[in-house]
């Protein structure tokens, strides 16, 4: 069997595993990595490594890190709070501060998982008290964490942008951002009206009743996704995580949470104003910050979301052996002679959607867009419209209840009859699978080709 094969029918037992069993995608990438390499492309251990993503991993331990800092001391409350008074507790602009709060928390840097798993239940909770269509509410919040999912800061964005740059593809980091920004928004604008926004405006609700969460949400990726998990140094280890409370009043802003804020901006203003390393830079910050509470986060070391590195880390060390192995230009040379660009880019992005709603997005957006490569390099159709069309594919169907999200937004839901919600939920990511890679292809592909 040719090494190219047998890459192929590893990847294909990779993604089987990863979706039936519990069993970190990651883990056995890395095995199919070794096996693979070593046994059918002939490969040393030190050049298996070398497709090993150190900056990237340097990245996600820099900025999980110090979310987990920010997420603990309490600075995502407050930026919550905050953005409800700004709206003077308008009930109709909610969901949308919940859009945008959750966007912008994926944007500087949070896991999208970790900032579904702290703003939904915040989300709900309103959604509950006030007659908010809790299908509404959560939605709002997962198009808004994937919204926000490819900034340059961003664990999406860091890995797109990686691959595009080792490939010698046109940089489109900036397209990639707004084109899933403008996407995601444009979908959650359909949502609040379909679903019941107009009947929300001209109510109100205090900016004190807002709720927060007392403690931080873990987030342990088993297979194909994640779920939660018990949290680390965030208060009481005696309420169930993810359980909103109502405090008696406004909380005073403290000291450490102003330094936090200072700490996020100084990230962002260091990466893209002066292109200094994002991960040094994040990791640099956090250090900084658990220096003024060492005591409070000690534990934030234990929130890096380990099973999330070891994800992307695992398969994009056995994409490095695939494209060793030939197994890109195998397919790619297959794919272009199909003669059909604009087909071929449509089919990718529904294999991206499809998979992704049951596997981890992250591995399917590296897997998409490196077996795109050789058909964009032939400059045949337009590169950045592609890579933004199978970014934007592989990430809005994780409203999937089966996906991390979708599964965060089904477990907080309060007040609701749950197999009637998960039905709902279901019933929207089927719409959303059959549709979206079609209209991502439709507005960012076809343009280019045109």
């Amino acid at each position: 069997m040719s090494p190219e094969i047998f890459t192929i029918l590893a990847l294909v037992v990779i993604f089987a595993i990863a979706t039936f069993l519990p069993i970190n995608m990651g883990a056995l990438a890395f095995v199919a990595a070794f096996v693979v390499g070593t046994l059918s492309v002939g490969m040393s251990t030190e050049e298996i490594l070398g497709g090993f993503p150190s900056g990237l991993v340097l990245t996600l331990i820099g900025v999980t890190y110090l979310f987990a800092i920010a997420q603990n001391n309490g600075t995502v409350d407050l930026l919550v709070r905050g953005a409800v008074r700004l709206v003077g507790g308008h009930v109709a602009a909610i969901p949308w501060i919940m859009f945008f709060v959750t966007a912008l928390l994926t944007a500087i840097g949070a896991l999208s998982p970790a900032a579904v798993a702290i703003i939904a239940p915040i989300a709900l909770t309103f959604a509950a008290r006030h007659g908010i269509s809790p299908l509404l509410m959560g939605m709002m919040v997962i198009h808004g964490a994937q919204g926000g999912g490819f900034s340059p800061l961003s664990v999406y964005g860091v890995t797109v942008n990686k691959i595009v740059a080792d490939e010698g593809l046109p940089n489109s980091s900036v397209a990639v951002f707004l084109g899933s920004l403008f996407f995601n928004l444009a979908i959650a604008l359909v949502l609040f009206f379909v679903l019941g926004g107009r009947s929300l405006l001209g109510r109100k609700v205090q900016a004190e009743a807002v709720p927060h969460t007392e403690r931080a949400h873990g987030i342990v990726v088993r297979g194909h996704g994640a779920e939660p998990g018990p949290a680390v140094g965030g208060g009481s280890g005696d309420d169930d995580a993810g359980q909103a409370h109502t405090p008696d009043r406004p909380q005073p802003v403290r000291l450490e949470q102003v330094l936090t804020l200072i700490g996020l901006v100084t990230v962002a203003v260091l990466a893209l104003a002066f292109k200094l390393d994002i991960g040094f830079v994040a990791i640099t910050v956090a250090v900084v910050l658990a220096l003024f509470s060492a005591q409070q986060h000690k534990g934030a070391v234990s929130q890096i979301s380990w099973s999330t590195i070891l994800l992307i880390a695992g398969v994009l060390t056995f994409v490095f052996v695939l494209q060793e192995a030939g197994t890109i230009d195998y397919i790619g040379k297959g794919v272009t002679g199909l003669g059909a660009p604009l087909l071929i880019a449509l089919l990718l992005a529904y294999i991206g959607g499809v998979v992704s709603a049951f596997a981890s997005s992250t591995a399917i957006i590296g897997v998409a867009i490196s077996l795109a490569v050789p058909f964009l390099l032939a400059g045949d159709i337009g590169a950045v419209g592609v890579v933004v069309a199978l970014s934007v594919a592989s990430t809005i169907v994780d409203v999937s209840p089966f996906s991390t999200n979708g599964a965060l937004v089904l477990a907080n839901a309060q007040d609701v009859d749950r197999d009637r919600f998960y039905k709902q939920i279901l019933a929207y990511a089927g719409i959303v699978v059959a549709v979206g890679p079609l209209l991502a292809w439709l507005v960012f592909v076809v343009p280019g080709w045109l």
